[in-house]
């Protein structure tokens, strides 16, 4: 554990440092959503929009003919999908880079208040998922909210921001650090059963956060399968998303999560999305904690097409 301790999250943070992370010009963006037959845009009345965003549909329940193909999924348009680590302050040794995904309190506070004061409405993956594959109407100007490795902050300090806006956000945990104190404490049991409980998504995000590009053989049995059985265990639900570790993934990824039976995975910047599971390559952008509610905004709309 102490080897973990010491080289993970430098590890990671050097990897997330070359994803590509966009800030443009600010535009404007309507209250819209995307017809699923033509891809055109339009409004969507308030009633719908409130209905809509209460609605968490269940992905099992969608009859596998009624599933769009490849081609379909990847015309609609993307829903912008943020990507946070650590919140907390910033430490005199965190380094410029590692800043980048670390978010201190106030950032994120104030970039929450941006989307609330800016009519965003945050989804679930499962709302994602049947958008996706019907064209299910989701609320006007959706963002999910995703959080990564399952440190203690995110439960400790972003859920009582999120709360405060009444949204919900997907975790997906490491499992190899859940309930681990120390210098980088993770949630435990108890904490990520409560997210769960509380209608928060809990993800996959391997065991150990090895690149899921270099798995072979029981790699996908110590990675994937048996941190699935175990967040099932804990939250008590199907465990149905994941997201890459430093974003990385290939097409034999996708073919491997699949026959697992995951419905999506998120990678992060990469404009490629896989031809054949673009289900399993959703793309994120990392939020980052240098950010300004502006340029949080900026990047959403300039980035998600």
């Amino acid at each position: 554990m102490s080897r973990i301790k010491s080289t993970l999250i430098p590890l990671a943070i050097s990897f997330l440092t070359a994803a590509t992370v966009v800030s443009c010009n600010q535009t404007t963006e309507s209250s819209q959503t995307t017809d699923a037959k033509t891809g055109a845009v339009a409004a969507t009345p308030a009633s719908v929009t409130a209905k809509a965003a209460d609605a968490v549909p269940d992905p099992t329940t969608i009859p596998a003919g009624n599933i769009a193909d490849a081609a379909t999924i990847l015309s609609r348009k993307q829903v912008p999908i943020l990507c946070y680590h650590q919140i907390r302050e910033w430490r005199a040794n965190d380094s410029k880079s590692a800043k980048d995904y670390i978010c201190p309190t106030s950032v994120f506070e104030a970039q929450m208040k941006m989307l609330a004061d800016s009519g965003y409405h945050a989804i679930l993956p499962d709302q994602l998922y049947a958008y996706l594959t019907t064209g299910a109407t989701l609320p006007s100007k959706p963002v999910m909210i995703t959080f990564d490795d399952g440190d203690l902050d995110q439960y400790e300090t972003a859920v009582p921001i999120l709360d405060k806006h009444k949204f919900k956000a997907a975790f997906f945990i490491m499992t190899v650090a859940i309930g681990r104190r120390g210098y980088q404490p993770y949630m435990d049991k108890q904490q990520i059963k409560d997210l769960a409980d509380r209608g928060h998504t809990i993800g996959c995000h391997t065991w150990d956060h090895h690149n899921v590009k270099k798995y072979q053989g029981q790699d996908w049995v110590t990675q994937i399968e048996e941190p699935t059985k175990k967040l099932e265990a804990i939250t008590g639900k199907p465990i149905k998303h994941f997201a890459y570790p430093f974003g990385l993934w290939n097409h034999e990824a996708t073919v491997e999560l699949k026959k697992r039976g995951y419905l999506g995975a998120y990678q992060l910047a990469e404009k490629k999305r896989d031809d054949e599971n673009p289900l399993l390559s959703v793309r994120r952008i990392i939020a980052s904690g240098y950010w300004s509610p502006r340029t949080l905004h900026n990047s959403m709309v300039n980035s998600f097409k």
